[in-house]
């Protein structure tokens, strides 16, 4: 017998705490109130509305919208690896942009591009200086 014929069901804030999408179930609790989470499309305005195994989350973390499916209702905060085994994610992989003015991801950019860093600004003084 399935956890999904069971019906084995937990709180969203809670789910997504142990889950670790969180740091802090109060955290989890105040997304889910502020109306930024879908639970299979339908947008969640109490954190203690019930989540189960085959449910679909779509909410946002940090710069990135997550699409997460829940595969076990998870019984404690574990570790990071047993807390990946409660769900899959379904998030769709960003396009990587390499068009001529976007900021290359890490701080890298193309030699000449934009404002002299702390070092060139040092070189070019130290240029400026020599007259």
């Amino acid at each position: 017998m399935s956890i999904e014929e069971t019906g084995e069901k937990i709180r969203l804030d809670k789910w997504l705490w142990h889950a670790r999408f969180f740091k802090t179930r109060s955290l989890a609790g105040k997304v889910c109130k502020g109306g930024k989470v879908r639970l299979n499309r339908s947008h969640v305005v109490k954190a203690s509305s019930t989540v189960k195994p085959g449910d679909i989350l779509t909410f946002q973390q940090a710069n990135d919208i997550k699409v997460i499916k829940v595969l076990l209702p998870g019984e404690r905060r574990g570790p990071a690896p047993e807390a990946q085994t409660l769900y899959e994610d379904l998030t769709p992989e960003k396009p990587k942009v390499d068009t001529v003015g976007v900021a290359l991801p890490g701080g890298v950019r193309e030699a000449g591009a934009g404002r002299p860093t702390k070092a060139e600004r040092r070189a070019i003084d130290k240029l400026q200086s020599w007259d």
